[in-house]
């Protein structure tokens, strides 16, 4: 029975093999839990909390600035709203399909779930690609994309943030069309600036808050951050706090890296180094390349996307922290992890590791950290915005970043706790998976077939 129920989410969702993995990485761990719980089967749960509540897909025409008409297509899967409003971004990048969407959207119902908070899961986009666009041009498509995207959210119904693509730049233009359209000022949007109903921390959140969460896995193991040499891929948002907590806290980031390829520094990258990536990728939208023509210690390796694995995860270190983007790191590269030493690997992207990875990882002692649990910092934080929206007020930094702590340590506890209860003791995947399910399903049994 249990696995006609599988057959049927990806007969139904033929072509599309993100979402399929998305959903067979979580069917592993709580098949038992639906086996032990009689209601979870007969009211059909896991068929209904893998179908998107709502799909929504639409035309975006705009114009560029030579005149010429362009169409790219908007998205906004609405997937569970059981235990809040919709919450998850909106990914502009060519790169961005309805599988794609679903995956994320599916990831963000669990990690949404584990934070505490009280926020549904959904996420949307589209093919646009922002790169080598002027901000007039953004600004076109952003208002063409909310023309029809503002029909579906609301600040109690759902509440986009932003992704891939999508910086302060875009969430100003989105969130400036959303305002004239319906006429009001509310929070539908989190992410925004913060002098307009942003929070403090939030570009900091998910790197900050994946820090933290690898910080608690080592303290459960008697150990810390101090000295530990780090390899991160990315060079983004995610990458850049991530890399700047990791520095706080004693470690030694060793890598970088964009589309382009990757940075390996010997010496490490520092403070002032960091300050260089950060001018580089968020002022000059320039190339991690850049970084090595200007530091004598570094090299520069082009990506091959042919190669059958990603010489970044075969550098000498003690923690890794995959912060690009899907299925970045294979079986190959979890191999050259073991081999060099690795102790920990906790992702600061959406599914960055290939359950083939994730297998060899935890089959050799590496502790894991799937993303739906340690990068739950940003979506955390986003909750902690519209809380403020809510209130009409604004807390400092430090109010933030403490609740920010707290919400890391919890969802580590949690994860540590529900997975021996339910016999895979020290298994961060199997403890947010069951954990995250069980809050979402309990809430769906409450409410009835819906």
């Amino acid at each position: 029975m249990s696995q006609e129920v599988i057959e049927r989410i990806k007969n139904r969702s033929k072509g599309e093999p993100e979402y399929h993995q998305a959903i067979d990485e979580v069917y592993l761990n709580v098949e038992t839990i639906i086996e032990q719980n009689p209601q979870y089967k007969e009211l059909n749960i896991f068929e209904r909390i893998s179908e998107p509540e709502r799909t929504i897909m639409f035309r975006v025409p705009w114009m560029d600035d030579q005149g010429n008409i362009n169409v790219n297509r908007g998205y906004r899967v609405q997937m569970n709203s059981a235990i809040g409003p919709y919450k998850g971004g909106l990914r502009f990048h060519p790169t961005v399909t309805l599988s794609v969407l679903k995956f994320l959207a599916f990831e963000q119902v669990f990690k949404n779930a584990l934070t505490g908070l009280p926020m549904g899961g959904g996420k949307g986009g589209s093919d646009f690609d922002p790169k080598g666009k002027s901000d007039a041009e953004v600004m076109r498509f952003t208002q063409s994309f909310m023309q029809e995207l503002a029909k579906h959210i609301g600040h109690r119904t759902d509440v986009p943030a932003g992704d891939i693509g999508v910086g302060g730049r875009e969430i100003g233009y989105l969130f400036g069309m959303y305002k004239k359209i319906k006429n009001e000022f509310v929070g539908v949007l989190t992410g925004k600036g913060q002098g307009w109903g942003g929070s403090r921390i939030r570009p900091e959140a998910t790197g900050y808050g994946l820090i933290y969460f690898a910080m608690n896995m080592l303290e459960a193991n008697n150990d810390s951050l101090k000295g530990k040499k780090c390899i991160v891929s990315g060079s983004g948002n995610v990458a850049q706090f991530a890399m700047e907590k990791i520095l706080q806290n004693g470690g030694v980031p060793l890598t970088a890296s964009d589309s382009s390829g990757y940075i390996y520094d010997k010496d490490g990258i520092d403070t002032d180094k960091l300050a260089f990536i950060m001018d580089l990728k968020n002022n000059k939208r320039g190339r991690i390349k850049e970084y090595a023509d200007q530091y004598p210690s570094a090299e520069f390796h082009a990506s091959d996307r042919n190669a059958d694995s990603n010489p970044i995860w075969d550098i000498a270190a003690d923690c890794a922290f995959p912060c690009a983007t899907q299925n970045e790191l294979n079986a190959n590269d979890a191999k050259n992890l073991v081999k060099n030493g690795v102790k920990l690997l906790a992702e600061g992207a959406n599914m960055p590791t290939t359950p083939d990875a994730i297998e060899i990882a935890i089959e050799n002692g590496i502790m894991y950290a799937p993303g739906k649990a340690s990068n739950a910092g940003g979506v955390a934080t986003s909750g902690l915005e519209m809380s403020q929206n809510y209130a009409g007020v604004y807390w400092t930094s430090k109010e933030v970043d403490d609740k920010l702590k707290e919400i890391m340590k919890n969802i580590h506890d949690l994860c540590i706790e529900t997975a021996e209860k339910h016999g895979f003791k020290g298994n961060y995947m199997a403890g947010a998976n069951i954990a995250g399910f069980i809050k979402v399903a309990d809430a769906m049994v409450a409410e009835g077939i819906l």
